[in-house]
């Protein structure tokens, strides 16, 4: 049984940095694209970035690019989101997700495993 377990998230200022990590077990994990996703309250779940299964492509969403960085240990089977230069509008539950395939998506509904999230809050 698949099993996305977030961690890495907590309470800090506007400029600061955070590293997120999701352990990925159950699954062959370098057969899976590996993306984040967050929610703030009251909105819809959002893509941040993802990871191609041979880790060789990336892409981030316009709100994260250039302060972002994802990552992955295959020897760990873990996915990393280095957050830096964060800001309020960073503030929502981060979650890892795997697709069922190695090809890229930025769509939330192609994701088929997913974990129960990471609080990130940005405040001064």
């Amino acid at each position: 049984q698949a099993q996305l377990v977030e961690s890495g998230g907590g309470l800090v200022q506007p400029g600061d940095s955070l590293r997120l990590s999701c352990v990925v077990s159950g699954l062959n994990f370098g057969a899976h694209a590996l993306a984040w996703f967050r929610q703030s309250s009251g909105t819809e779940r959002e893509f941040v970035s993802v990871i191609s299964s041979s880790g060789d492509r990336t892409l981030y969403s316009d709100s994260v690019k250039g302060r972002f960085t994802i990552s992955k240990d295959n020897a760990k089977s873990t996915v990393y989101l280095q957050m830096n230069n964060l800001n309020s509008e960073d503030t929502a539950v981060y979650f890892c997700a795997a697709r069922k395939t190695r090809s890229i998506s930025i769509t939330t509904d192609l994701y088929g495993y997913w974990g129960q999230g990471t609080q990130v809050t940005v405040s001064s």
